[in-house]
């Protein structure tokens, strides 16, 4: 299993404290990042008025706390309670390291189950739709000197069988082979700083015969940007390559000298280091990896490297 390192110091001191202090996305994974888990205030809003009293604003203080990232279902975090509570509020504040100063930041939520509103320091900064799937904010026009305060609204609608709830159950407690509800925040969040351009995503294709594509999406462009790319294996380079930035788009393509295969036997990664560049200044950094594969099919049947494998799993 790969070893999720913590790179920015604070959260090494402070990651006892902190519930699932490792870095949530391991193939987009930024060096400076802060992990804003731990204890917010919260308030369920059970007759909806929250928006018309303008909560969203950030000075009001919410009643309860709440253990971030666990839905206020479960008893991990402080709360316990699986009645209905179709809109809940949370809210935080939190302080920038001096050396982020001049930089943009960007805010994740890995998940909010199932529609969420975000403001910083009251200000508007978007919505999101989705309980599964993560999604981030640029929040730097919002933030100011000192303390920052985050305010998220999340709605929930118990009993909108229309809504994707995997195995969530429509009553307040599981039964039979469906779960409790998870409402609310229930993933990890966390800000991370980049330069004034950054990368949006990147997509890695690897080749079994060790050809190697990234194609990248760049926000906030500007002219003379480079991409680069560096693979290592066990912690020797195999292959790097640059390539410029067309517009909001960028493309690298390399090649691994006997590329090792990965398959479940033979689990082989290859890490690598994609930084956006301007001259000799990085405006971003991100840390991935990948492996050498191909999966088929052929005759009704999967194939992995060309051979065929059987499939037996559970949930997955």
């Amino acid at each position: 299993m790969r070893k999720l390192w913590l790179l920015f110091i604070p959260i090494l001191l402070l990651g006892a404290d902190i519930p699932r202090p490792e870095y949530p996305q391991p193939q987009f994974e930024r060096e400076k990042w802060l992990n804003l888990n731990g204890p917010w205030e919260f308030e369920f809003d059970d007759a909806n008025s929250g928006l018309g009293q303008n909560w969203g604003s950030g000075n009001r203080v919410f009643s309860r706390k709440i253990l971030v990232p666990y839905c206020f279902e479960s008893t991990r975090s402080g709360i316990g309670d699986t009645s209905f509570h179709p809109w809940v509020w949370y809210r935080r504040t939190f302080s920038l390291p001096l050396e982020w100063k001049g930089q943009r930041v960007l805010l994740n939520f890995g998940a909010v189950d199932y529609r969420a509103m975000v403001w910083i320091n009251g200000q508007f900064v978007g919505g999101h739709e989705g309980g599964h799937t993560p999604f981030k904010f640029d929040i730097t026009p919002h933030l100011k000197a000192g303390a920052n305060a985050i305010t998220l609204r999340a709605e929930d609608p118990p009993t909108d069988r229309y809504i994707p709830r995997g195995k969530q159950y429509w009553e307040p407690k599981s039964r039979g082979i469906f779960y409790t509800r998870s409402s609310g925040i229930w993933q990890t969040v966390w800000i991370e700083t980049t330069g004034e351009s950054y990368l949006e995503r990147v997509q890695i294709k690897p080749s079994p015969d060790g050809t190697v594509r990234l194609e990248a999406r760049v926000a906030h462009p500007q002219s003379g940007l480079e991409l680069r790319a560096v693979v290592r294996q066990a912690g020797q380079t195999v292959g790097s390559s640059t390539g410029s930035v067309d517009g909001a788009n960028a493309v690298v393509a390399l090649a691994v000298v006997n590329p090792k295969l990965w398959s479940p036997s033979s689990p082989n990664l290859y890490d690598v280091l994609i930084e956006l560049r301007k001259g000799t200044a990085v405006l971003d950094r991100v840390n991935s990896y990948f492996g050498f594969r191909s999966v088929s099919v052929e005759d009704g049947r999967v194939l992995l490297n060309g051979r065929r494998v059987f499939l037996k799993m559970v949930l997955d």
